[in-house]
C-alpha cells in the first residue's frame, strides 16, 4: 500500500512537471518548429541518460539484452506516434480540442488494460475515468462546439498511442532496468522524430546556432530534457509497476488542469465557470478512483455483503 501511494505521488509529479512546461514549450516552438524541438529535447535526454549511466551504474550494461531492446523500441514507438499524431492533428484542429481527445486517454486505457492485460477496473476507478472525462471535456472545450474534422482523427489516434505507451510500460517496467529501458525508449522518440523532421519540417534549424542561442529555445530544451523527459520517464518506467494502467491514466488527467494553472499565473489567462468545474471534475474523478469501493458505498454495504457471503 505505502509504495503504491509513493507512486501516485511521484506520478502526480511527472504530470505537474508536463503541465507546467505547456508555456515554455509553446515560446520555444515559435522558433523551432515541433519535430525538430523533440528531436533536440529527446537527443540531449538520451545523452544524460548516457552519461549517468557510464559514470555511476556502468555494470548495468552487462544486462542489455535483445528482450529489453525490443521492449524499449515498442515503448518508444508509441511514445513517438503520441507525439506526431498530436503535432498533426494540431495543424487542423484547435488547441482545446487537442487537449480533450488527448485526455481521452483516462478511458482507453481501463479499456485497454481489460482487452490485452486482462485486468478487469474496478467500479470506482471506472467511475471516476468517466468523471474525469467529463471534467476534461469541460476544461478544454467549455460552451464551445465540438465538430469533428481530421485534425481530430489524428489526435484520438494520439490518445490512442498515449494510452498503449501506458499499457507496455506497465507490461514491461518490471521486467527490466528502468535506466536502460527509459534511455532505449527515449532515444528511439528522438531518432523518429529526427526523421520525420527531415521528412515535413525545415530540420536545419536543429544546428541554426542562431535560434539555438535565443533564450526562449535553450531554457525550454533545458528545462524539458532534464526534467520533463529525463526525470519524468524514469520515473514513470519505475513507479508503474506499483501501480495499474487506469490509474496512471487518471493521474495523468491532471496535466490539463496544472497546464491552465500554470497559464494562468505565467500567462494571464483566465479559466472560465466550465473550466474551473472541469478541473474539480478532474480531481473528483481521481479521488473517487484512490477510495476503497466500501468505504464508499458505506457501512450498509459492507454489513450485507458480510451476511450474504
Amino acid at each position: 500500500m505505502k509504495k503504491r501511494w509513493i507512486a501516485d505521488i511521484s506520478l502526480l509529479a511527472v504530470t505537474f512537471v508536463w503541465g507546467t512546461t505547456f508555456v515554455v514549450v509553446q515560446n520555444a516552438i515559435s522558433f523551432l518548429e515541433p519535430l525538430s524541438f523533440n528531436a533536440i529535447r529527446f537527443s540531449l535526454a538520451g545523452v544524460f541518460l548516457l552519461l549517468w549511466l557510464a559514470i555511476f551504474h556502468r555494470s548495468l550494461f552487462q544486462h542489455y539484452t535483445w528482450p529489453l531492446i525490443r521492449s524499449g523500441i515498442w515503448m518508444g514507438l508509441w511514445l513517438f506516434s503520441g507525439y506526431a499524431f498530436q503535432t498533426i492533428g494540431l495543424l487542423y484542429t484547435t488547441s482545446s480540442k487537442a487537449g480533450f481527445i488527448t485526455g481521452l486517454s483516462v478511458v482507453l486505457v481501463p479499456l485497454f488494460s481489460f482487452l490485452f492485460l486482462k485486468q478487469r477496473p474496478s467500479l470506482n476507478a471506472g467511475i471516476g475515468a468517466i468523471i474525469a472525462a467529463v471534467g476534461l471535456y469541460l476544461l478544454t472545450i467549455g460552451n464551445g462546439k465540438m465538430v469533428p474534422n481530421r485534425g481530430d482523427v489524428f489526435v484520438f489516434f494520439c490518445a490512442v498511442s498515449f494510452a498503449m505507451h501506458i499499457i507496455v510500460t506497465g507490461k514491461y517496467s518490471s521486467r527490466y532496468s528502468t535506466l536502460l529501458l527509459t534511455m532505449t525508449q527515449i532515444f528511439v522518440v528522438a531518432v523518429m522524430c529526427a526523421i520525420f523532421a527531415f521528412l515535413f519540417e525545415d530540420a536545419t534549424q536543429m544546428w541554426n546556432i542562431a535560434v539555438l542561442r535565443k533564450q526562449e529555445v535553450w531554457s525550454a530544451l533545458l528545462i524539458t530534457s532534464l526534467f520533463a523527459t529525463t526525470a519524468a520517464f524514469l520515473i514513470q518506467t519505475n513507479f508503474q509497476k506499483y501501480t495499474t494502467a487506469a490509474r496512471v491514466a487518471l493521474i495523468f488527467a491532471m496535466e490539463p488542469v496544472f497546464a491552465a494553472l500554470t497559464a494562468y499565473i505565467w500567462a494571464g489567462e483566465r479559466l472560465t465557470a466550465s473550466g474551473v468545474i472541469g478541473c474539480i471534475g478532474i480531481l473528483g474523478g481521481m479521488i473517487l478512483a484512490e477510495l476503497p469501493l466500501t468505504w464508499i458505498l458505506g457501512k450498509r454495504w459492507r454489513t450485507k455483503r458480510h451476511f450474504t457471503s
